[in-house]
């Protein structure tokens, strides 16, 4: 029997309510699947221990995180505590020194679940989002000047390495080519960032030789927003840069119905640390305690890691509880136009993995 050891890190807002949420399916599933076990152990880390430590997470979180198989991931971010200190002291302290290069973001519309596009259905919007997670706009290069002068600068330095962006474009089509279209589009603004992405377009056009069943195509990024709302069925698998995929990726996830469903892998795919698997819709302090927080996200971010696990069949099965509680319109969270609550959402996959015979 298998087992795995994960460290839970709810974070903040609603995160600390769709990880135990999460935690309670995925114990159940163990239970159910009777072949593999997996070990929890949560940590406080987020917006409360930095109010109370100065820091998001104790210096030697890494280390600790080292010893672990995969990191389960709630959300960061308070009201109360800025932002960049938030994100850049926890998630992203994580993830770039963990080299979680490959943020894969799977989108598409679920039974029972209705986008916002018109006779846009289900097998008309079915995309997997690769973003570039470890440089590119958000590699921290930077910095300001004359702080509180009128001749303040402040830069913000978007960093492509060859070696970046050669590493994410071939698994962007290694990922292409596992799916039935085997097609790929690459996201960059190459007419204006005459630097950086004009070589993502060039890589892009190198590694394609090593996949010529896979058909690609490069839209710029503004160009993509009107494909992803008036031609979604022409898509497949997308690759864009870090703050471009984290855009889009958002978008793809309204189109699909809700912020609330969307999943996200952090990986490091050569296996040297442990990945991170995170739903992407953020803390959302307007609902937290209110036990209304769509829990599915978390769920669906869950498969993601059992398959990183190796752990398919059972991946398997909670995907399709997922899909069997998301087409009953009663068990819809006030995200998607219900009443449900977290609660019950969870006790129905519960009771789905239970009585799933497969």
């Amino acid at each position: 029997m298998n087992s795995y050891k994960i460290a839970a890190i709810p974070g903040d807002g609603i995160g600390k309510e769709v990880i135990a949420a999460g935690v309670e399916v995925l114990q159940a599933l163990a239970a159910r699947d009777g072949g593999f076990t997996l070990e929890f152990e949560t940590f406080d880390w987020g917006s409360d221990y930095y109010k109370e430590h100065g820091i998001m997470m104790p210096e030697n979180g890494r280390d600790t995180l080292k010893r672990f198989d995969a990191i389960y991931f709630g959300a960061v971010g308070a009201p109360d505590v800025p932002d960049h200190v938030t994100l850049w002291g926890l998630r992203l302290a994580i993830c770039q020194p963990f080299d979680q290069y490959a943020n894969v973001r799977p989108t598409r519309i679920l039974p029972g679940i209705e986008g916002p596009l018109r006779n846009v259905g289900a097998q008309d919007l079915d995309w997997v989002i690769v973003r570039e997670n470890s440089e590119g706009e958000y590699a921290g290069q930077g910095g300001r000047s004359h702080r509180g002068l009128p001749e303040e600068v402040a830069t913000e330095v978007s960093i492509f390495t060859r070696a970046g962006v050669t590493r994410i474009m071939r698994y962007a089509f290694k990922l292409a080519q596992s799916r039935p279209r085997k097609l790929l589009t690459v996201v960059t603004k190459s007419n204006a960032q005459r630097h950086g992405m004009v070589m993502w377009d060039e890589i892009a056009a190198e590694v394609a030789v090593e996949f010529p069943d896979v058909t690609w195509d490069k839209m710029l990024v503004d160009a993509m927003t009107m494909r992803m709302t008036l031609k979604p069925q022409s898509l497949d698998t997308i690759v864009a840069t870090n703050l471009h995929a984290d855009i889009l990726s958002d978008l793809a996830a309204a189109l699909a119905g809700s912020l609330g469903i969307a999943p996200t892998a952090n990986l490091n795919p050569d296996g040297k640390f442990p990945s991170m698997f995170e739903p992407i819709h953020g803390s959302a302090f307007d609902i937290t305690g209110k036990g209304i927080a769509n829990p599915v996200g978390t769920f669906w971010t869950a498969t993601m890691m059992l398959e990183h696990l190796g752990e398919k069949a059972a991946a398997d099965r909670l995907m399709k509880a997922i899909e069997r509680v998301t087409a009953n319109p009663s068990l819809h969270t006030p995200d998607l136009g219900g009443s449900a609550t977290t609660r019950q959402v969870t006790d129905a996959v519960i009771t789905a993995i239970q009585g799933d015979n497969a």
